[in-house]
């Protein structure tokens, strides 16, 4: 399968089965990733694992950011969580957005390859991620921000297909305006 194939196929999976792939599985496709353009090749991210009881610890920091008083039930939804994470350095070359930039691409392309691979992803977000409890549970550090997980898990069979629509290129793509 080519890049624009894999590219064109991906869509996201809200339900996942419980199979996962393993460490050994994970670690080509994280190397892969890691391959997008990087300004000053600064490396402003990294990605922590969650599985088993890692995401219970991460429902009671989500819990505890929304003021409720029971564990979320939300990262139990899939038996591999990735949690994508910015690790910002100090650069005059390369401002806070582009390393975030980066960070995303490497989720987007792991996301893309574990796709590939035969796995169900989907990047799930929400205002608990830049949460002090949340960013506690992954022992974030000072200049890290969380920008969300990449849930991943089995394929379940479809009975329909999925909703993402096709993308009108030609009404995205403009010409520099003339002055």
């Amino acid at each position: 399968m080519s890049a624009l194939d894999a590219a064109q196929a991906r869509q996201s999976w809200s339900k996942v089965t419980e199979e996962a792939p393993t460490r050994d599985e994970l670690l080509p496709l994280i190397a892969a990733a890691g391959r997008v353009a990087d300004h000053s090749s600064l490396r402003p991210w990294r990605l922590i694992e969650l599985r088993g009881n890692d995401r219970m610890t991460l429902g009671k920091a989500i819990a505890k950011a929304e003021g409720y008083k029971e564990p979320s039930s939300k990262p139990l939804r899939a038996s591999l969580l990735i949690a994508v994470v910015t690790s910002y350095h100090k650069s005059d070359k390369v401002p806070r957005w582009e390393q975030e930039a980066v960070a995303s691409g490497v989720a987007h392309t792991l996301s893309l390859l574990l796709d590939e691979a035969g796995w169900g992803v989907i990047w799930r977000t929400g205002g608990y991620t830049r949460a002090k409890a949340v960013a506690k549970a992954h022992g974030l550090k000072k200049n890290e921000e969380l920008l969300g997980w990449l849930y991943v898990g089995g394929k379940p069979e479809r009975k329909r297909p999925g909703r993402r629509k096709s993308v009108d290129a030609r009404a995205l793509l403009s010409p520099m305006p003339k002055k």
